[in-house]
């Protein structure tokens, strides 16, 4: 285990916390569902005449957006607290770190503080996970106990746990997976991060809040629920590339050091070039969406509203922010390239934001 280091004075208790649990991060978990929210408020309108589909219960839509808001603020803050004590542990935390100072590093926290305080986190995330659970076992009793709603329960039970096991499994480290065997398993050190942030943060975090919307209003059949699931997907996508394109600055930047502690990230394993046209190409993605999404419907039927085509573009205003970013990271290293990590954010969450608007303007 690499010595703490002594050069920076120890903050203030609360301000090492925060450094660890790193909230100004939770941006990442918020778009999705500023995103799912304003999506469910028109998407589900639009079908609220649907028998098979239930009336619009706005206030028990913003309930649960809050619940799974909750849940993914959690667990993006355990899998943050695990990150600080597993790279530390594992050598990846060093001296010669270029990123932000991390708590468990500097030496401000013991490994045992920052472990306890992620599993501490993450059981919280537990017992909402539970109470989703709960929520669907309510609604559906009758058709569960003839065994036809089990896999609404199964496919929330392991989203719940899986959330929660990768929230571990990110960064690794001898515990708690140690004590299932997988004291060296690491998504993040194998180089499958960008695919963890893509499904998580991205299309799991998007999708959960109209399927649980569903699956707690309604005995909706399964084949209902893929039907509106999937109108819901292209605007998941969009949120998945542009939460890619953190992770995909933040490899980029700690690549030297990565590679010292056998962090075989995308970044280490194929190269800086590689990073920047990953970043491109999520951006391409995104706004090829939002282009389709908005020119296709006109193309189709003559009589849609263009002023409402107009709307749906409002999310391209981020354009030149998200521009300005690619061509920081094409020409910067190392820590200067922090301030385009948080840039990343930005980019995702002006966009989910306008996304926003554009949903509550057209619908």
């Amino acid at each position: 285990m690499p010595p703490p280091s002594d050069k920076t004075k120890r903050p203030p208790s609360w301000k090492v916390w925060f450094i660890a649990a790193r909230p100004h991060t939770l941006t990442a978990s918020v778009a999705p569902n500023i995103v799912s929210y304003s999506a469910c408020l028109a998407l589900l309108f639009e079908n609220s005449d649907n028998i098979s589909l239930p009336f619009l219960d706005v206030a028990h839509l913003r309930n649960l957006t809050f619940q799974w808001t909750a849940f993914c603020m959690l667990m993006q803050l355990g899998t943050n607290l695990h990150n600080d004590y597993a790279d530390f542990v594992k050598g990846a935390d060093t001296d010669k770190r270029v990123g932000q100072p991390r708590a468990t590093q500097q030496g401000w926290l013991t490994p045992a503080q920052t472990s306890n305080a992620a599993g501490s986190v993450l059981l919280m995330g537990l017992g909402l996970g539970f109470s989703f659970l709960y929520q669907i076992w309510k609604t559906n009793r009758s058709m569960i106990e003839e065994g036809a709603a089990m896999p609404h329960l199964a496919i929330m039970a392991f989203i719940v746990l899986s959330s929660i096991f990768n929230a571990f499994a990110y960064t690794g480290g001898p515990w708690p997976l140690g004590y299932l065997g997988l004291g060296n398993f690491s998504i993040g050190y194998i180089g499958l991060g960008d695919l963890f942030v893509f499904l998580y943060f991205g299309l799991v975090a998007t999708l959960t809040l109209p399927y649980l919307y569903l699956t707690t209003t309604t005995t909706s059949s399964s084949g209902n629920l893929q039907d509106t699931l999937k109108k819901f997907l292209p605007y998941a996508i969009q949120v998945a590339a542009l939460a890619t394109n953190i992770i995909v600055v933040n490899n980029l930047r700690d690549r030297h050091t990565d590679v010292l502690a056998d962090k075989r990230t995308l970044a280490v394993r194929l190269g800086a070039a590689f990073c920047r046209r990953e970043y491109l190409v999520n951006l391409i993605i995104t706004y090829g969406i939002q282009l389709w999404m908005t020119v296709s419907p006109v193309r189709r039927t003559q009589s849609s509203s263009y002023y409402e085509a107009a709307v749906q573009l409002l999310p391209l205003l981020t354009v030149p922010l998200a521009m300005k970013e690619w061509k920081a990271i094409c020409t910067k290293e190392g820590s200067a390239l922090n301030a385009h990590v948080g840039g990343a954010a930005k980019v995702q969450f002006f966009f989910c934001i306008l996304l926003a608007v554009s949903f509550r303007i057209s619908s």
